[in-house]
């Protein structure tokens, strides 16, 4: 029993009670988003803030069971909940229920179930069991595979369910991995990715090249503080471009733009690449192992826009990016989103009183764009409370995260902080046209028994791990 009082006593109840008050207020704002004048108790169980209370109190209860677990529960049995996750993952393709256009969904009754919710905590318990095993090092190429694989399993069954927004949210676990040690050019490689990605989206490949040579050439300037040696390179590029045009025209090869492109590109990357490695120049070689990738990506972009990507995902970056406009069509739930958070102003048109919200003219106003029913009714004071109170459980987290003599809670810890930012930054993004719109919910506020669970959950093991920070856990 003394174990079990000390447990409680060390709880940190600061993040229990901005739990329980962002749990509250999505309440609040579920019943707002969701308002019938005909059911107007909020206690009314046929309605959605009804049902909330249930999964709210079913949640209070799961919470208070994690807390009264040992912790060591969670290390021991952390690859099997992994496991379990991943065959539910795979079952759900199987016999799962298609809810638009995503089959993601076990069906029970009038209960929906989402794995992909739940996988996201069993992926964090997995890594952190990894990382925290004997003998772990970050820069082994074997760690590193494994660590892929425990990604890679979750996010491709994901994809195959058609839910894009849940199978990005692995993306941030690289930053729980750059704690641990991964060398911040992984992290900037991804970026480096991400902006090619936009720019040849919104370019021609030929300005997209043009700006990746500048920037290769300004790296190599920057490097070596050879002025000469960088004029040298922008003549040879620009030469061997020219070789190629004049070649093709010449001799009517019939080679399109992109191909001279391409091959002027691989042929300029050999010529320095064999004069970095003459010169013993290696940091130059890397940059030129970079640059090459990265054209290579530029011509890969087309083919996975057009034949991987959804189409109602391809309109959504297309208007993001302002390659399209649709405000009618794709466009219309950001636009009445930004609208009805904009009318707000300074301190919101009051409780129950959002015009926009009542007349339904938001889609998924009580799930994915509960945000803009924040925005409406409470203005930005009241949005800036929502978020000021998500960054301090942010905070906390990473503060608490920092405080643990074991691995595995840290880990743990930070998985839990980098989930949270990640759905709190793309769902409010989402909702003022920063973000496509993937399908991602506002923790603790959107509308849903899975969601809410899940986050709970994933928070409350965190917790309990915590309670014992001052012990250095048994793997």
């Amino acid at each position: 029993m003394a174990s079990r009082n000390n447990t409680w006593a060390n709880i940190d109840w600061l993040v229990v009670g901005l739990y329980l008050v962002l749990v509250f207020l999505g309440w609040i704002s579920i019943y707002a988003a969701v308002y019938d004048e005909e059911h107007s108790s909020i206690l009314d169980m046929s309605q959605r803030y009804g049902k909330q209370l249930l999964w709210i109190i079913a949640a209070l209860v799961l919470g208070v069971t994690i807390i009264n677990v040992d912790s060591k529960f969670f290390v021991s049995f952390a690859y099997v909940i992994y496991g379990v996750t991943i065959l539910l993952l795979i079952a759900v393709l199987m016999i799962g229920s298609e809810v638009k256009g995503a089959k993601s969904w076990f069906q029970i009754g009038g209960f929906a179930f989402q794995p992909a919710e739940v996988s996201k905590l069993a992926t964090a318990l997995a890594l952190a069991k990894f990382t925290s095993s004997y003998n772990f090092k970050l820069e082994k190429l074997q760690s590193l595979l494994i660590i892929g694989a425990i990604l890679v399993i979750p996010i491709a069954l994901i994809f195959l369910q058609n839910d894009t927004g849940s199978a990005l949210v692995f993306v941030i676990f690289s930053f729980v991995l750059y704690r641990e040690g991964l060398s911040g050019v992984i992290l900037f490689m991804g970026l480096l990715v991400a902006i090619v990605f936009i720019l040849t989206l919104m370019l021609e490949p030929l300005v997209t090249i043009t700006i990746l040579t500048i920037c290769a050439i300004l790296v190599h300037y920057f490097t070596t503080r050879h002025f000469i040696d960088a004029l040298k390179a922008v003549g040879i590029s620009a030469s061997i471009f020219m070789s190629f045009w004049l070649a093709n025209t010449l001799l009517k090869l019939d080679f399109s733009t992109t191909k001279i492109i391409l091959l002027s590109a691989i042929l300029s990357s050999i010529i320095f690449g064999i004069y970095a490695l003459r010169q013993r120049l290696n940091q130059i070689l890397l940059v030129l192992l970079i640059y090459l990738g990265l054209v290579m990506l530029t011509f890969s972009v087309d083919y996975v826009f057009n034949n991987i990507l959804e189409p109602h995902q391809q309109a959504r970056i297309d208007e993001l990016l302002g390659i399209k406009s649709d405000p009618l069509g794709v466009g219309y739930n950001v636009n009445q989103s930004k609208i009805a958070i904009g009318s707000g102003g300074m301190f919101g048109k009051g409780f129950l009183n959002g015009t926009q919200t009542k007349f339904n003219f938001v889609p998924e106003q009580s799930t994915d764009f509960i945000f803009c029913t924040v925005g409406e009714e409470w203005g930005f004071v009241g949005t800036t409370t929502i978020i000021l109170l998500f960054l301090a459980l942010l905070i906390r987290l990473i503060y608490m995260s920092e405080r643990q003599r074991s691995v595995f809670s840290r880990v743990y810890g930070y998985s839990v902080a980098c989930i949270l930012f990640f759905h709190l930054a793309i769902n409010i993004g989402m909702t003022i046209g920063l973000a496509p719109v993937i399908g991602i919910p506002l923790p603790f506020f959107s509308y849903g028994g899975s969601s809410l669970w899940s986050f709970t959950i994933l928070l409350f093991i965190f917790l309990r791990l915590d309670s014992n920070r001052t012990e250095k856990l048994s793997y």
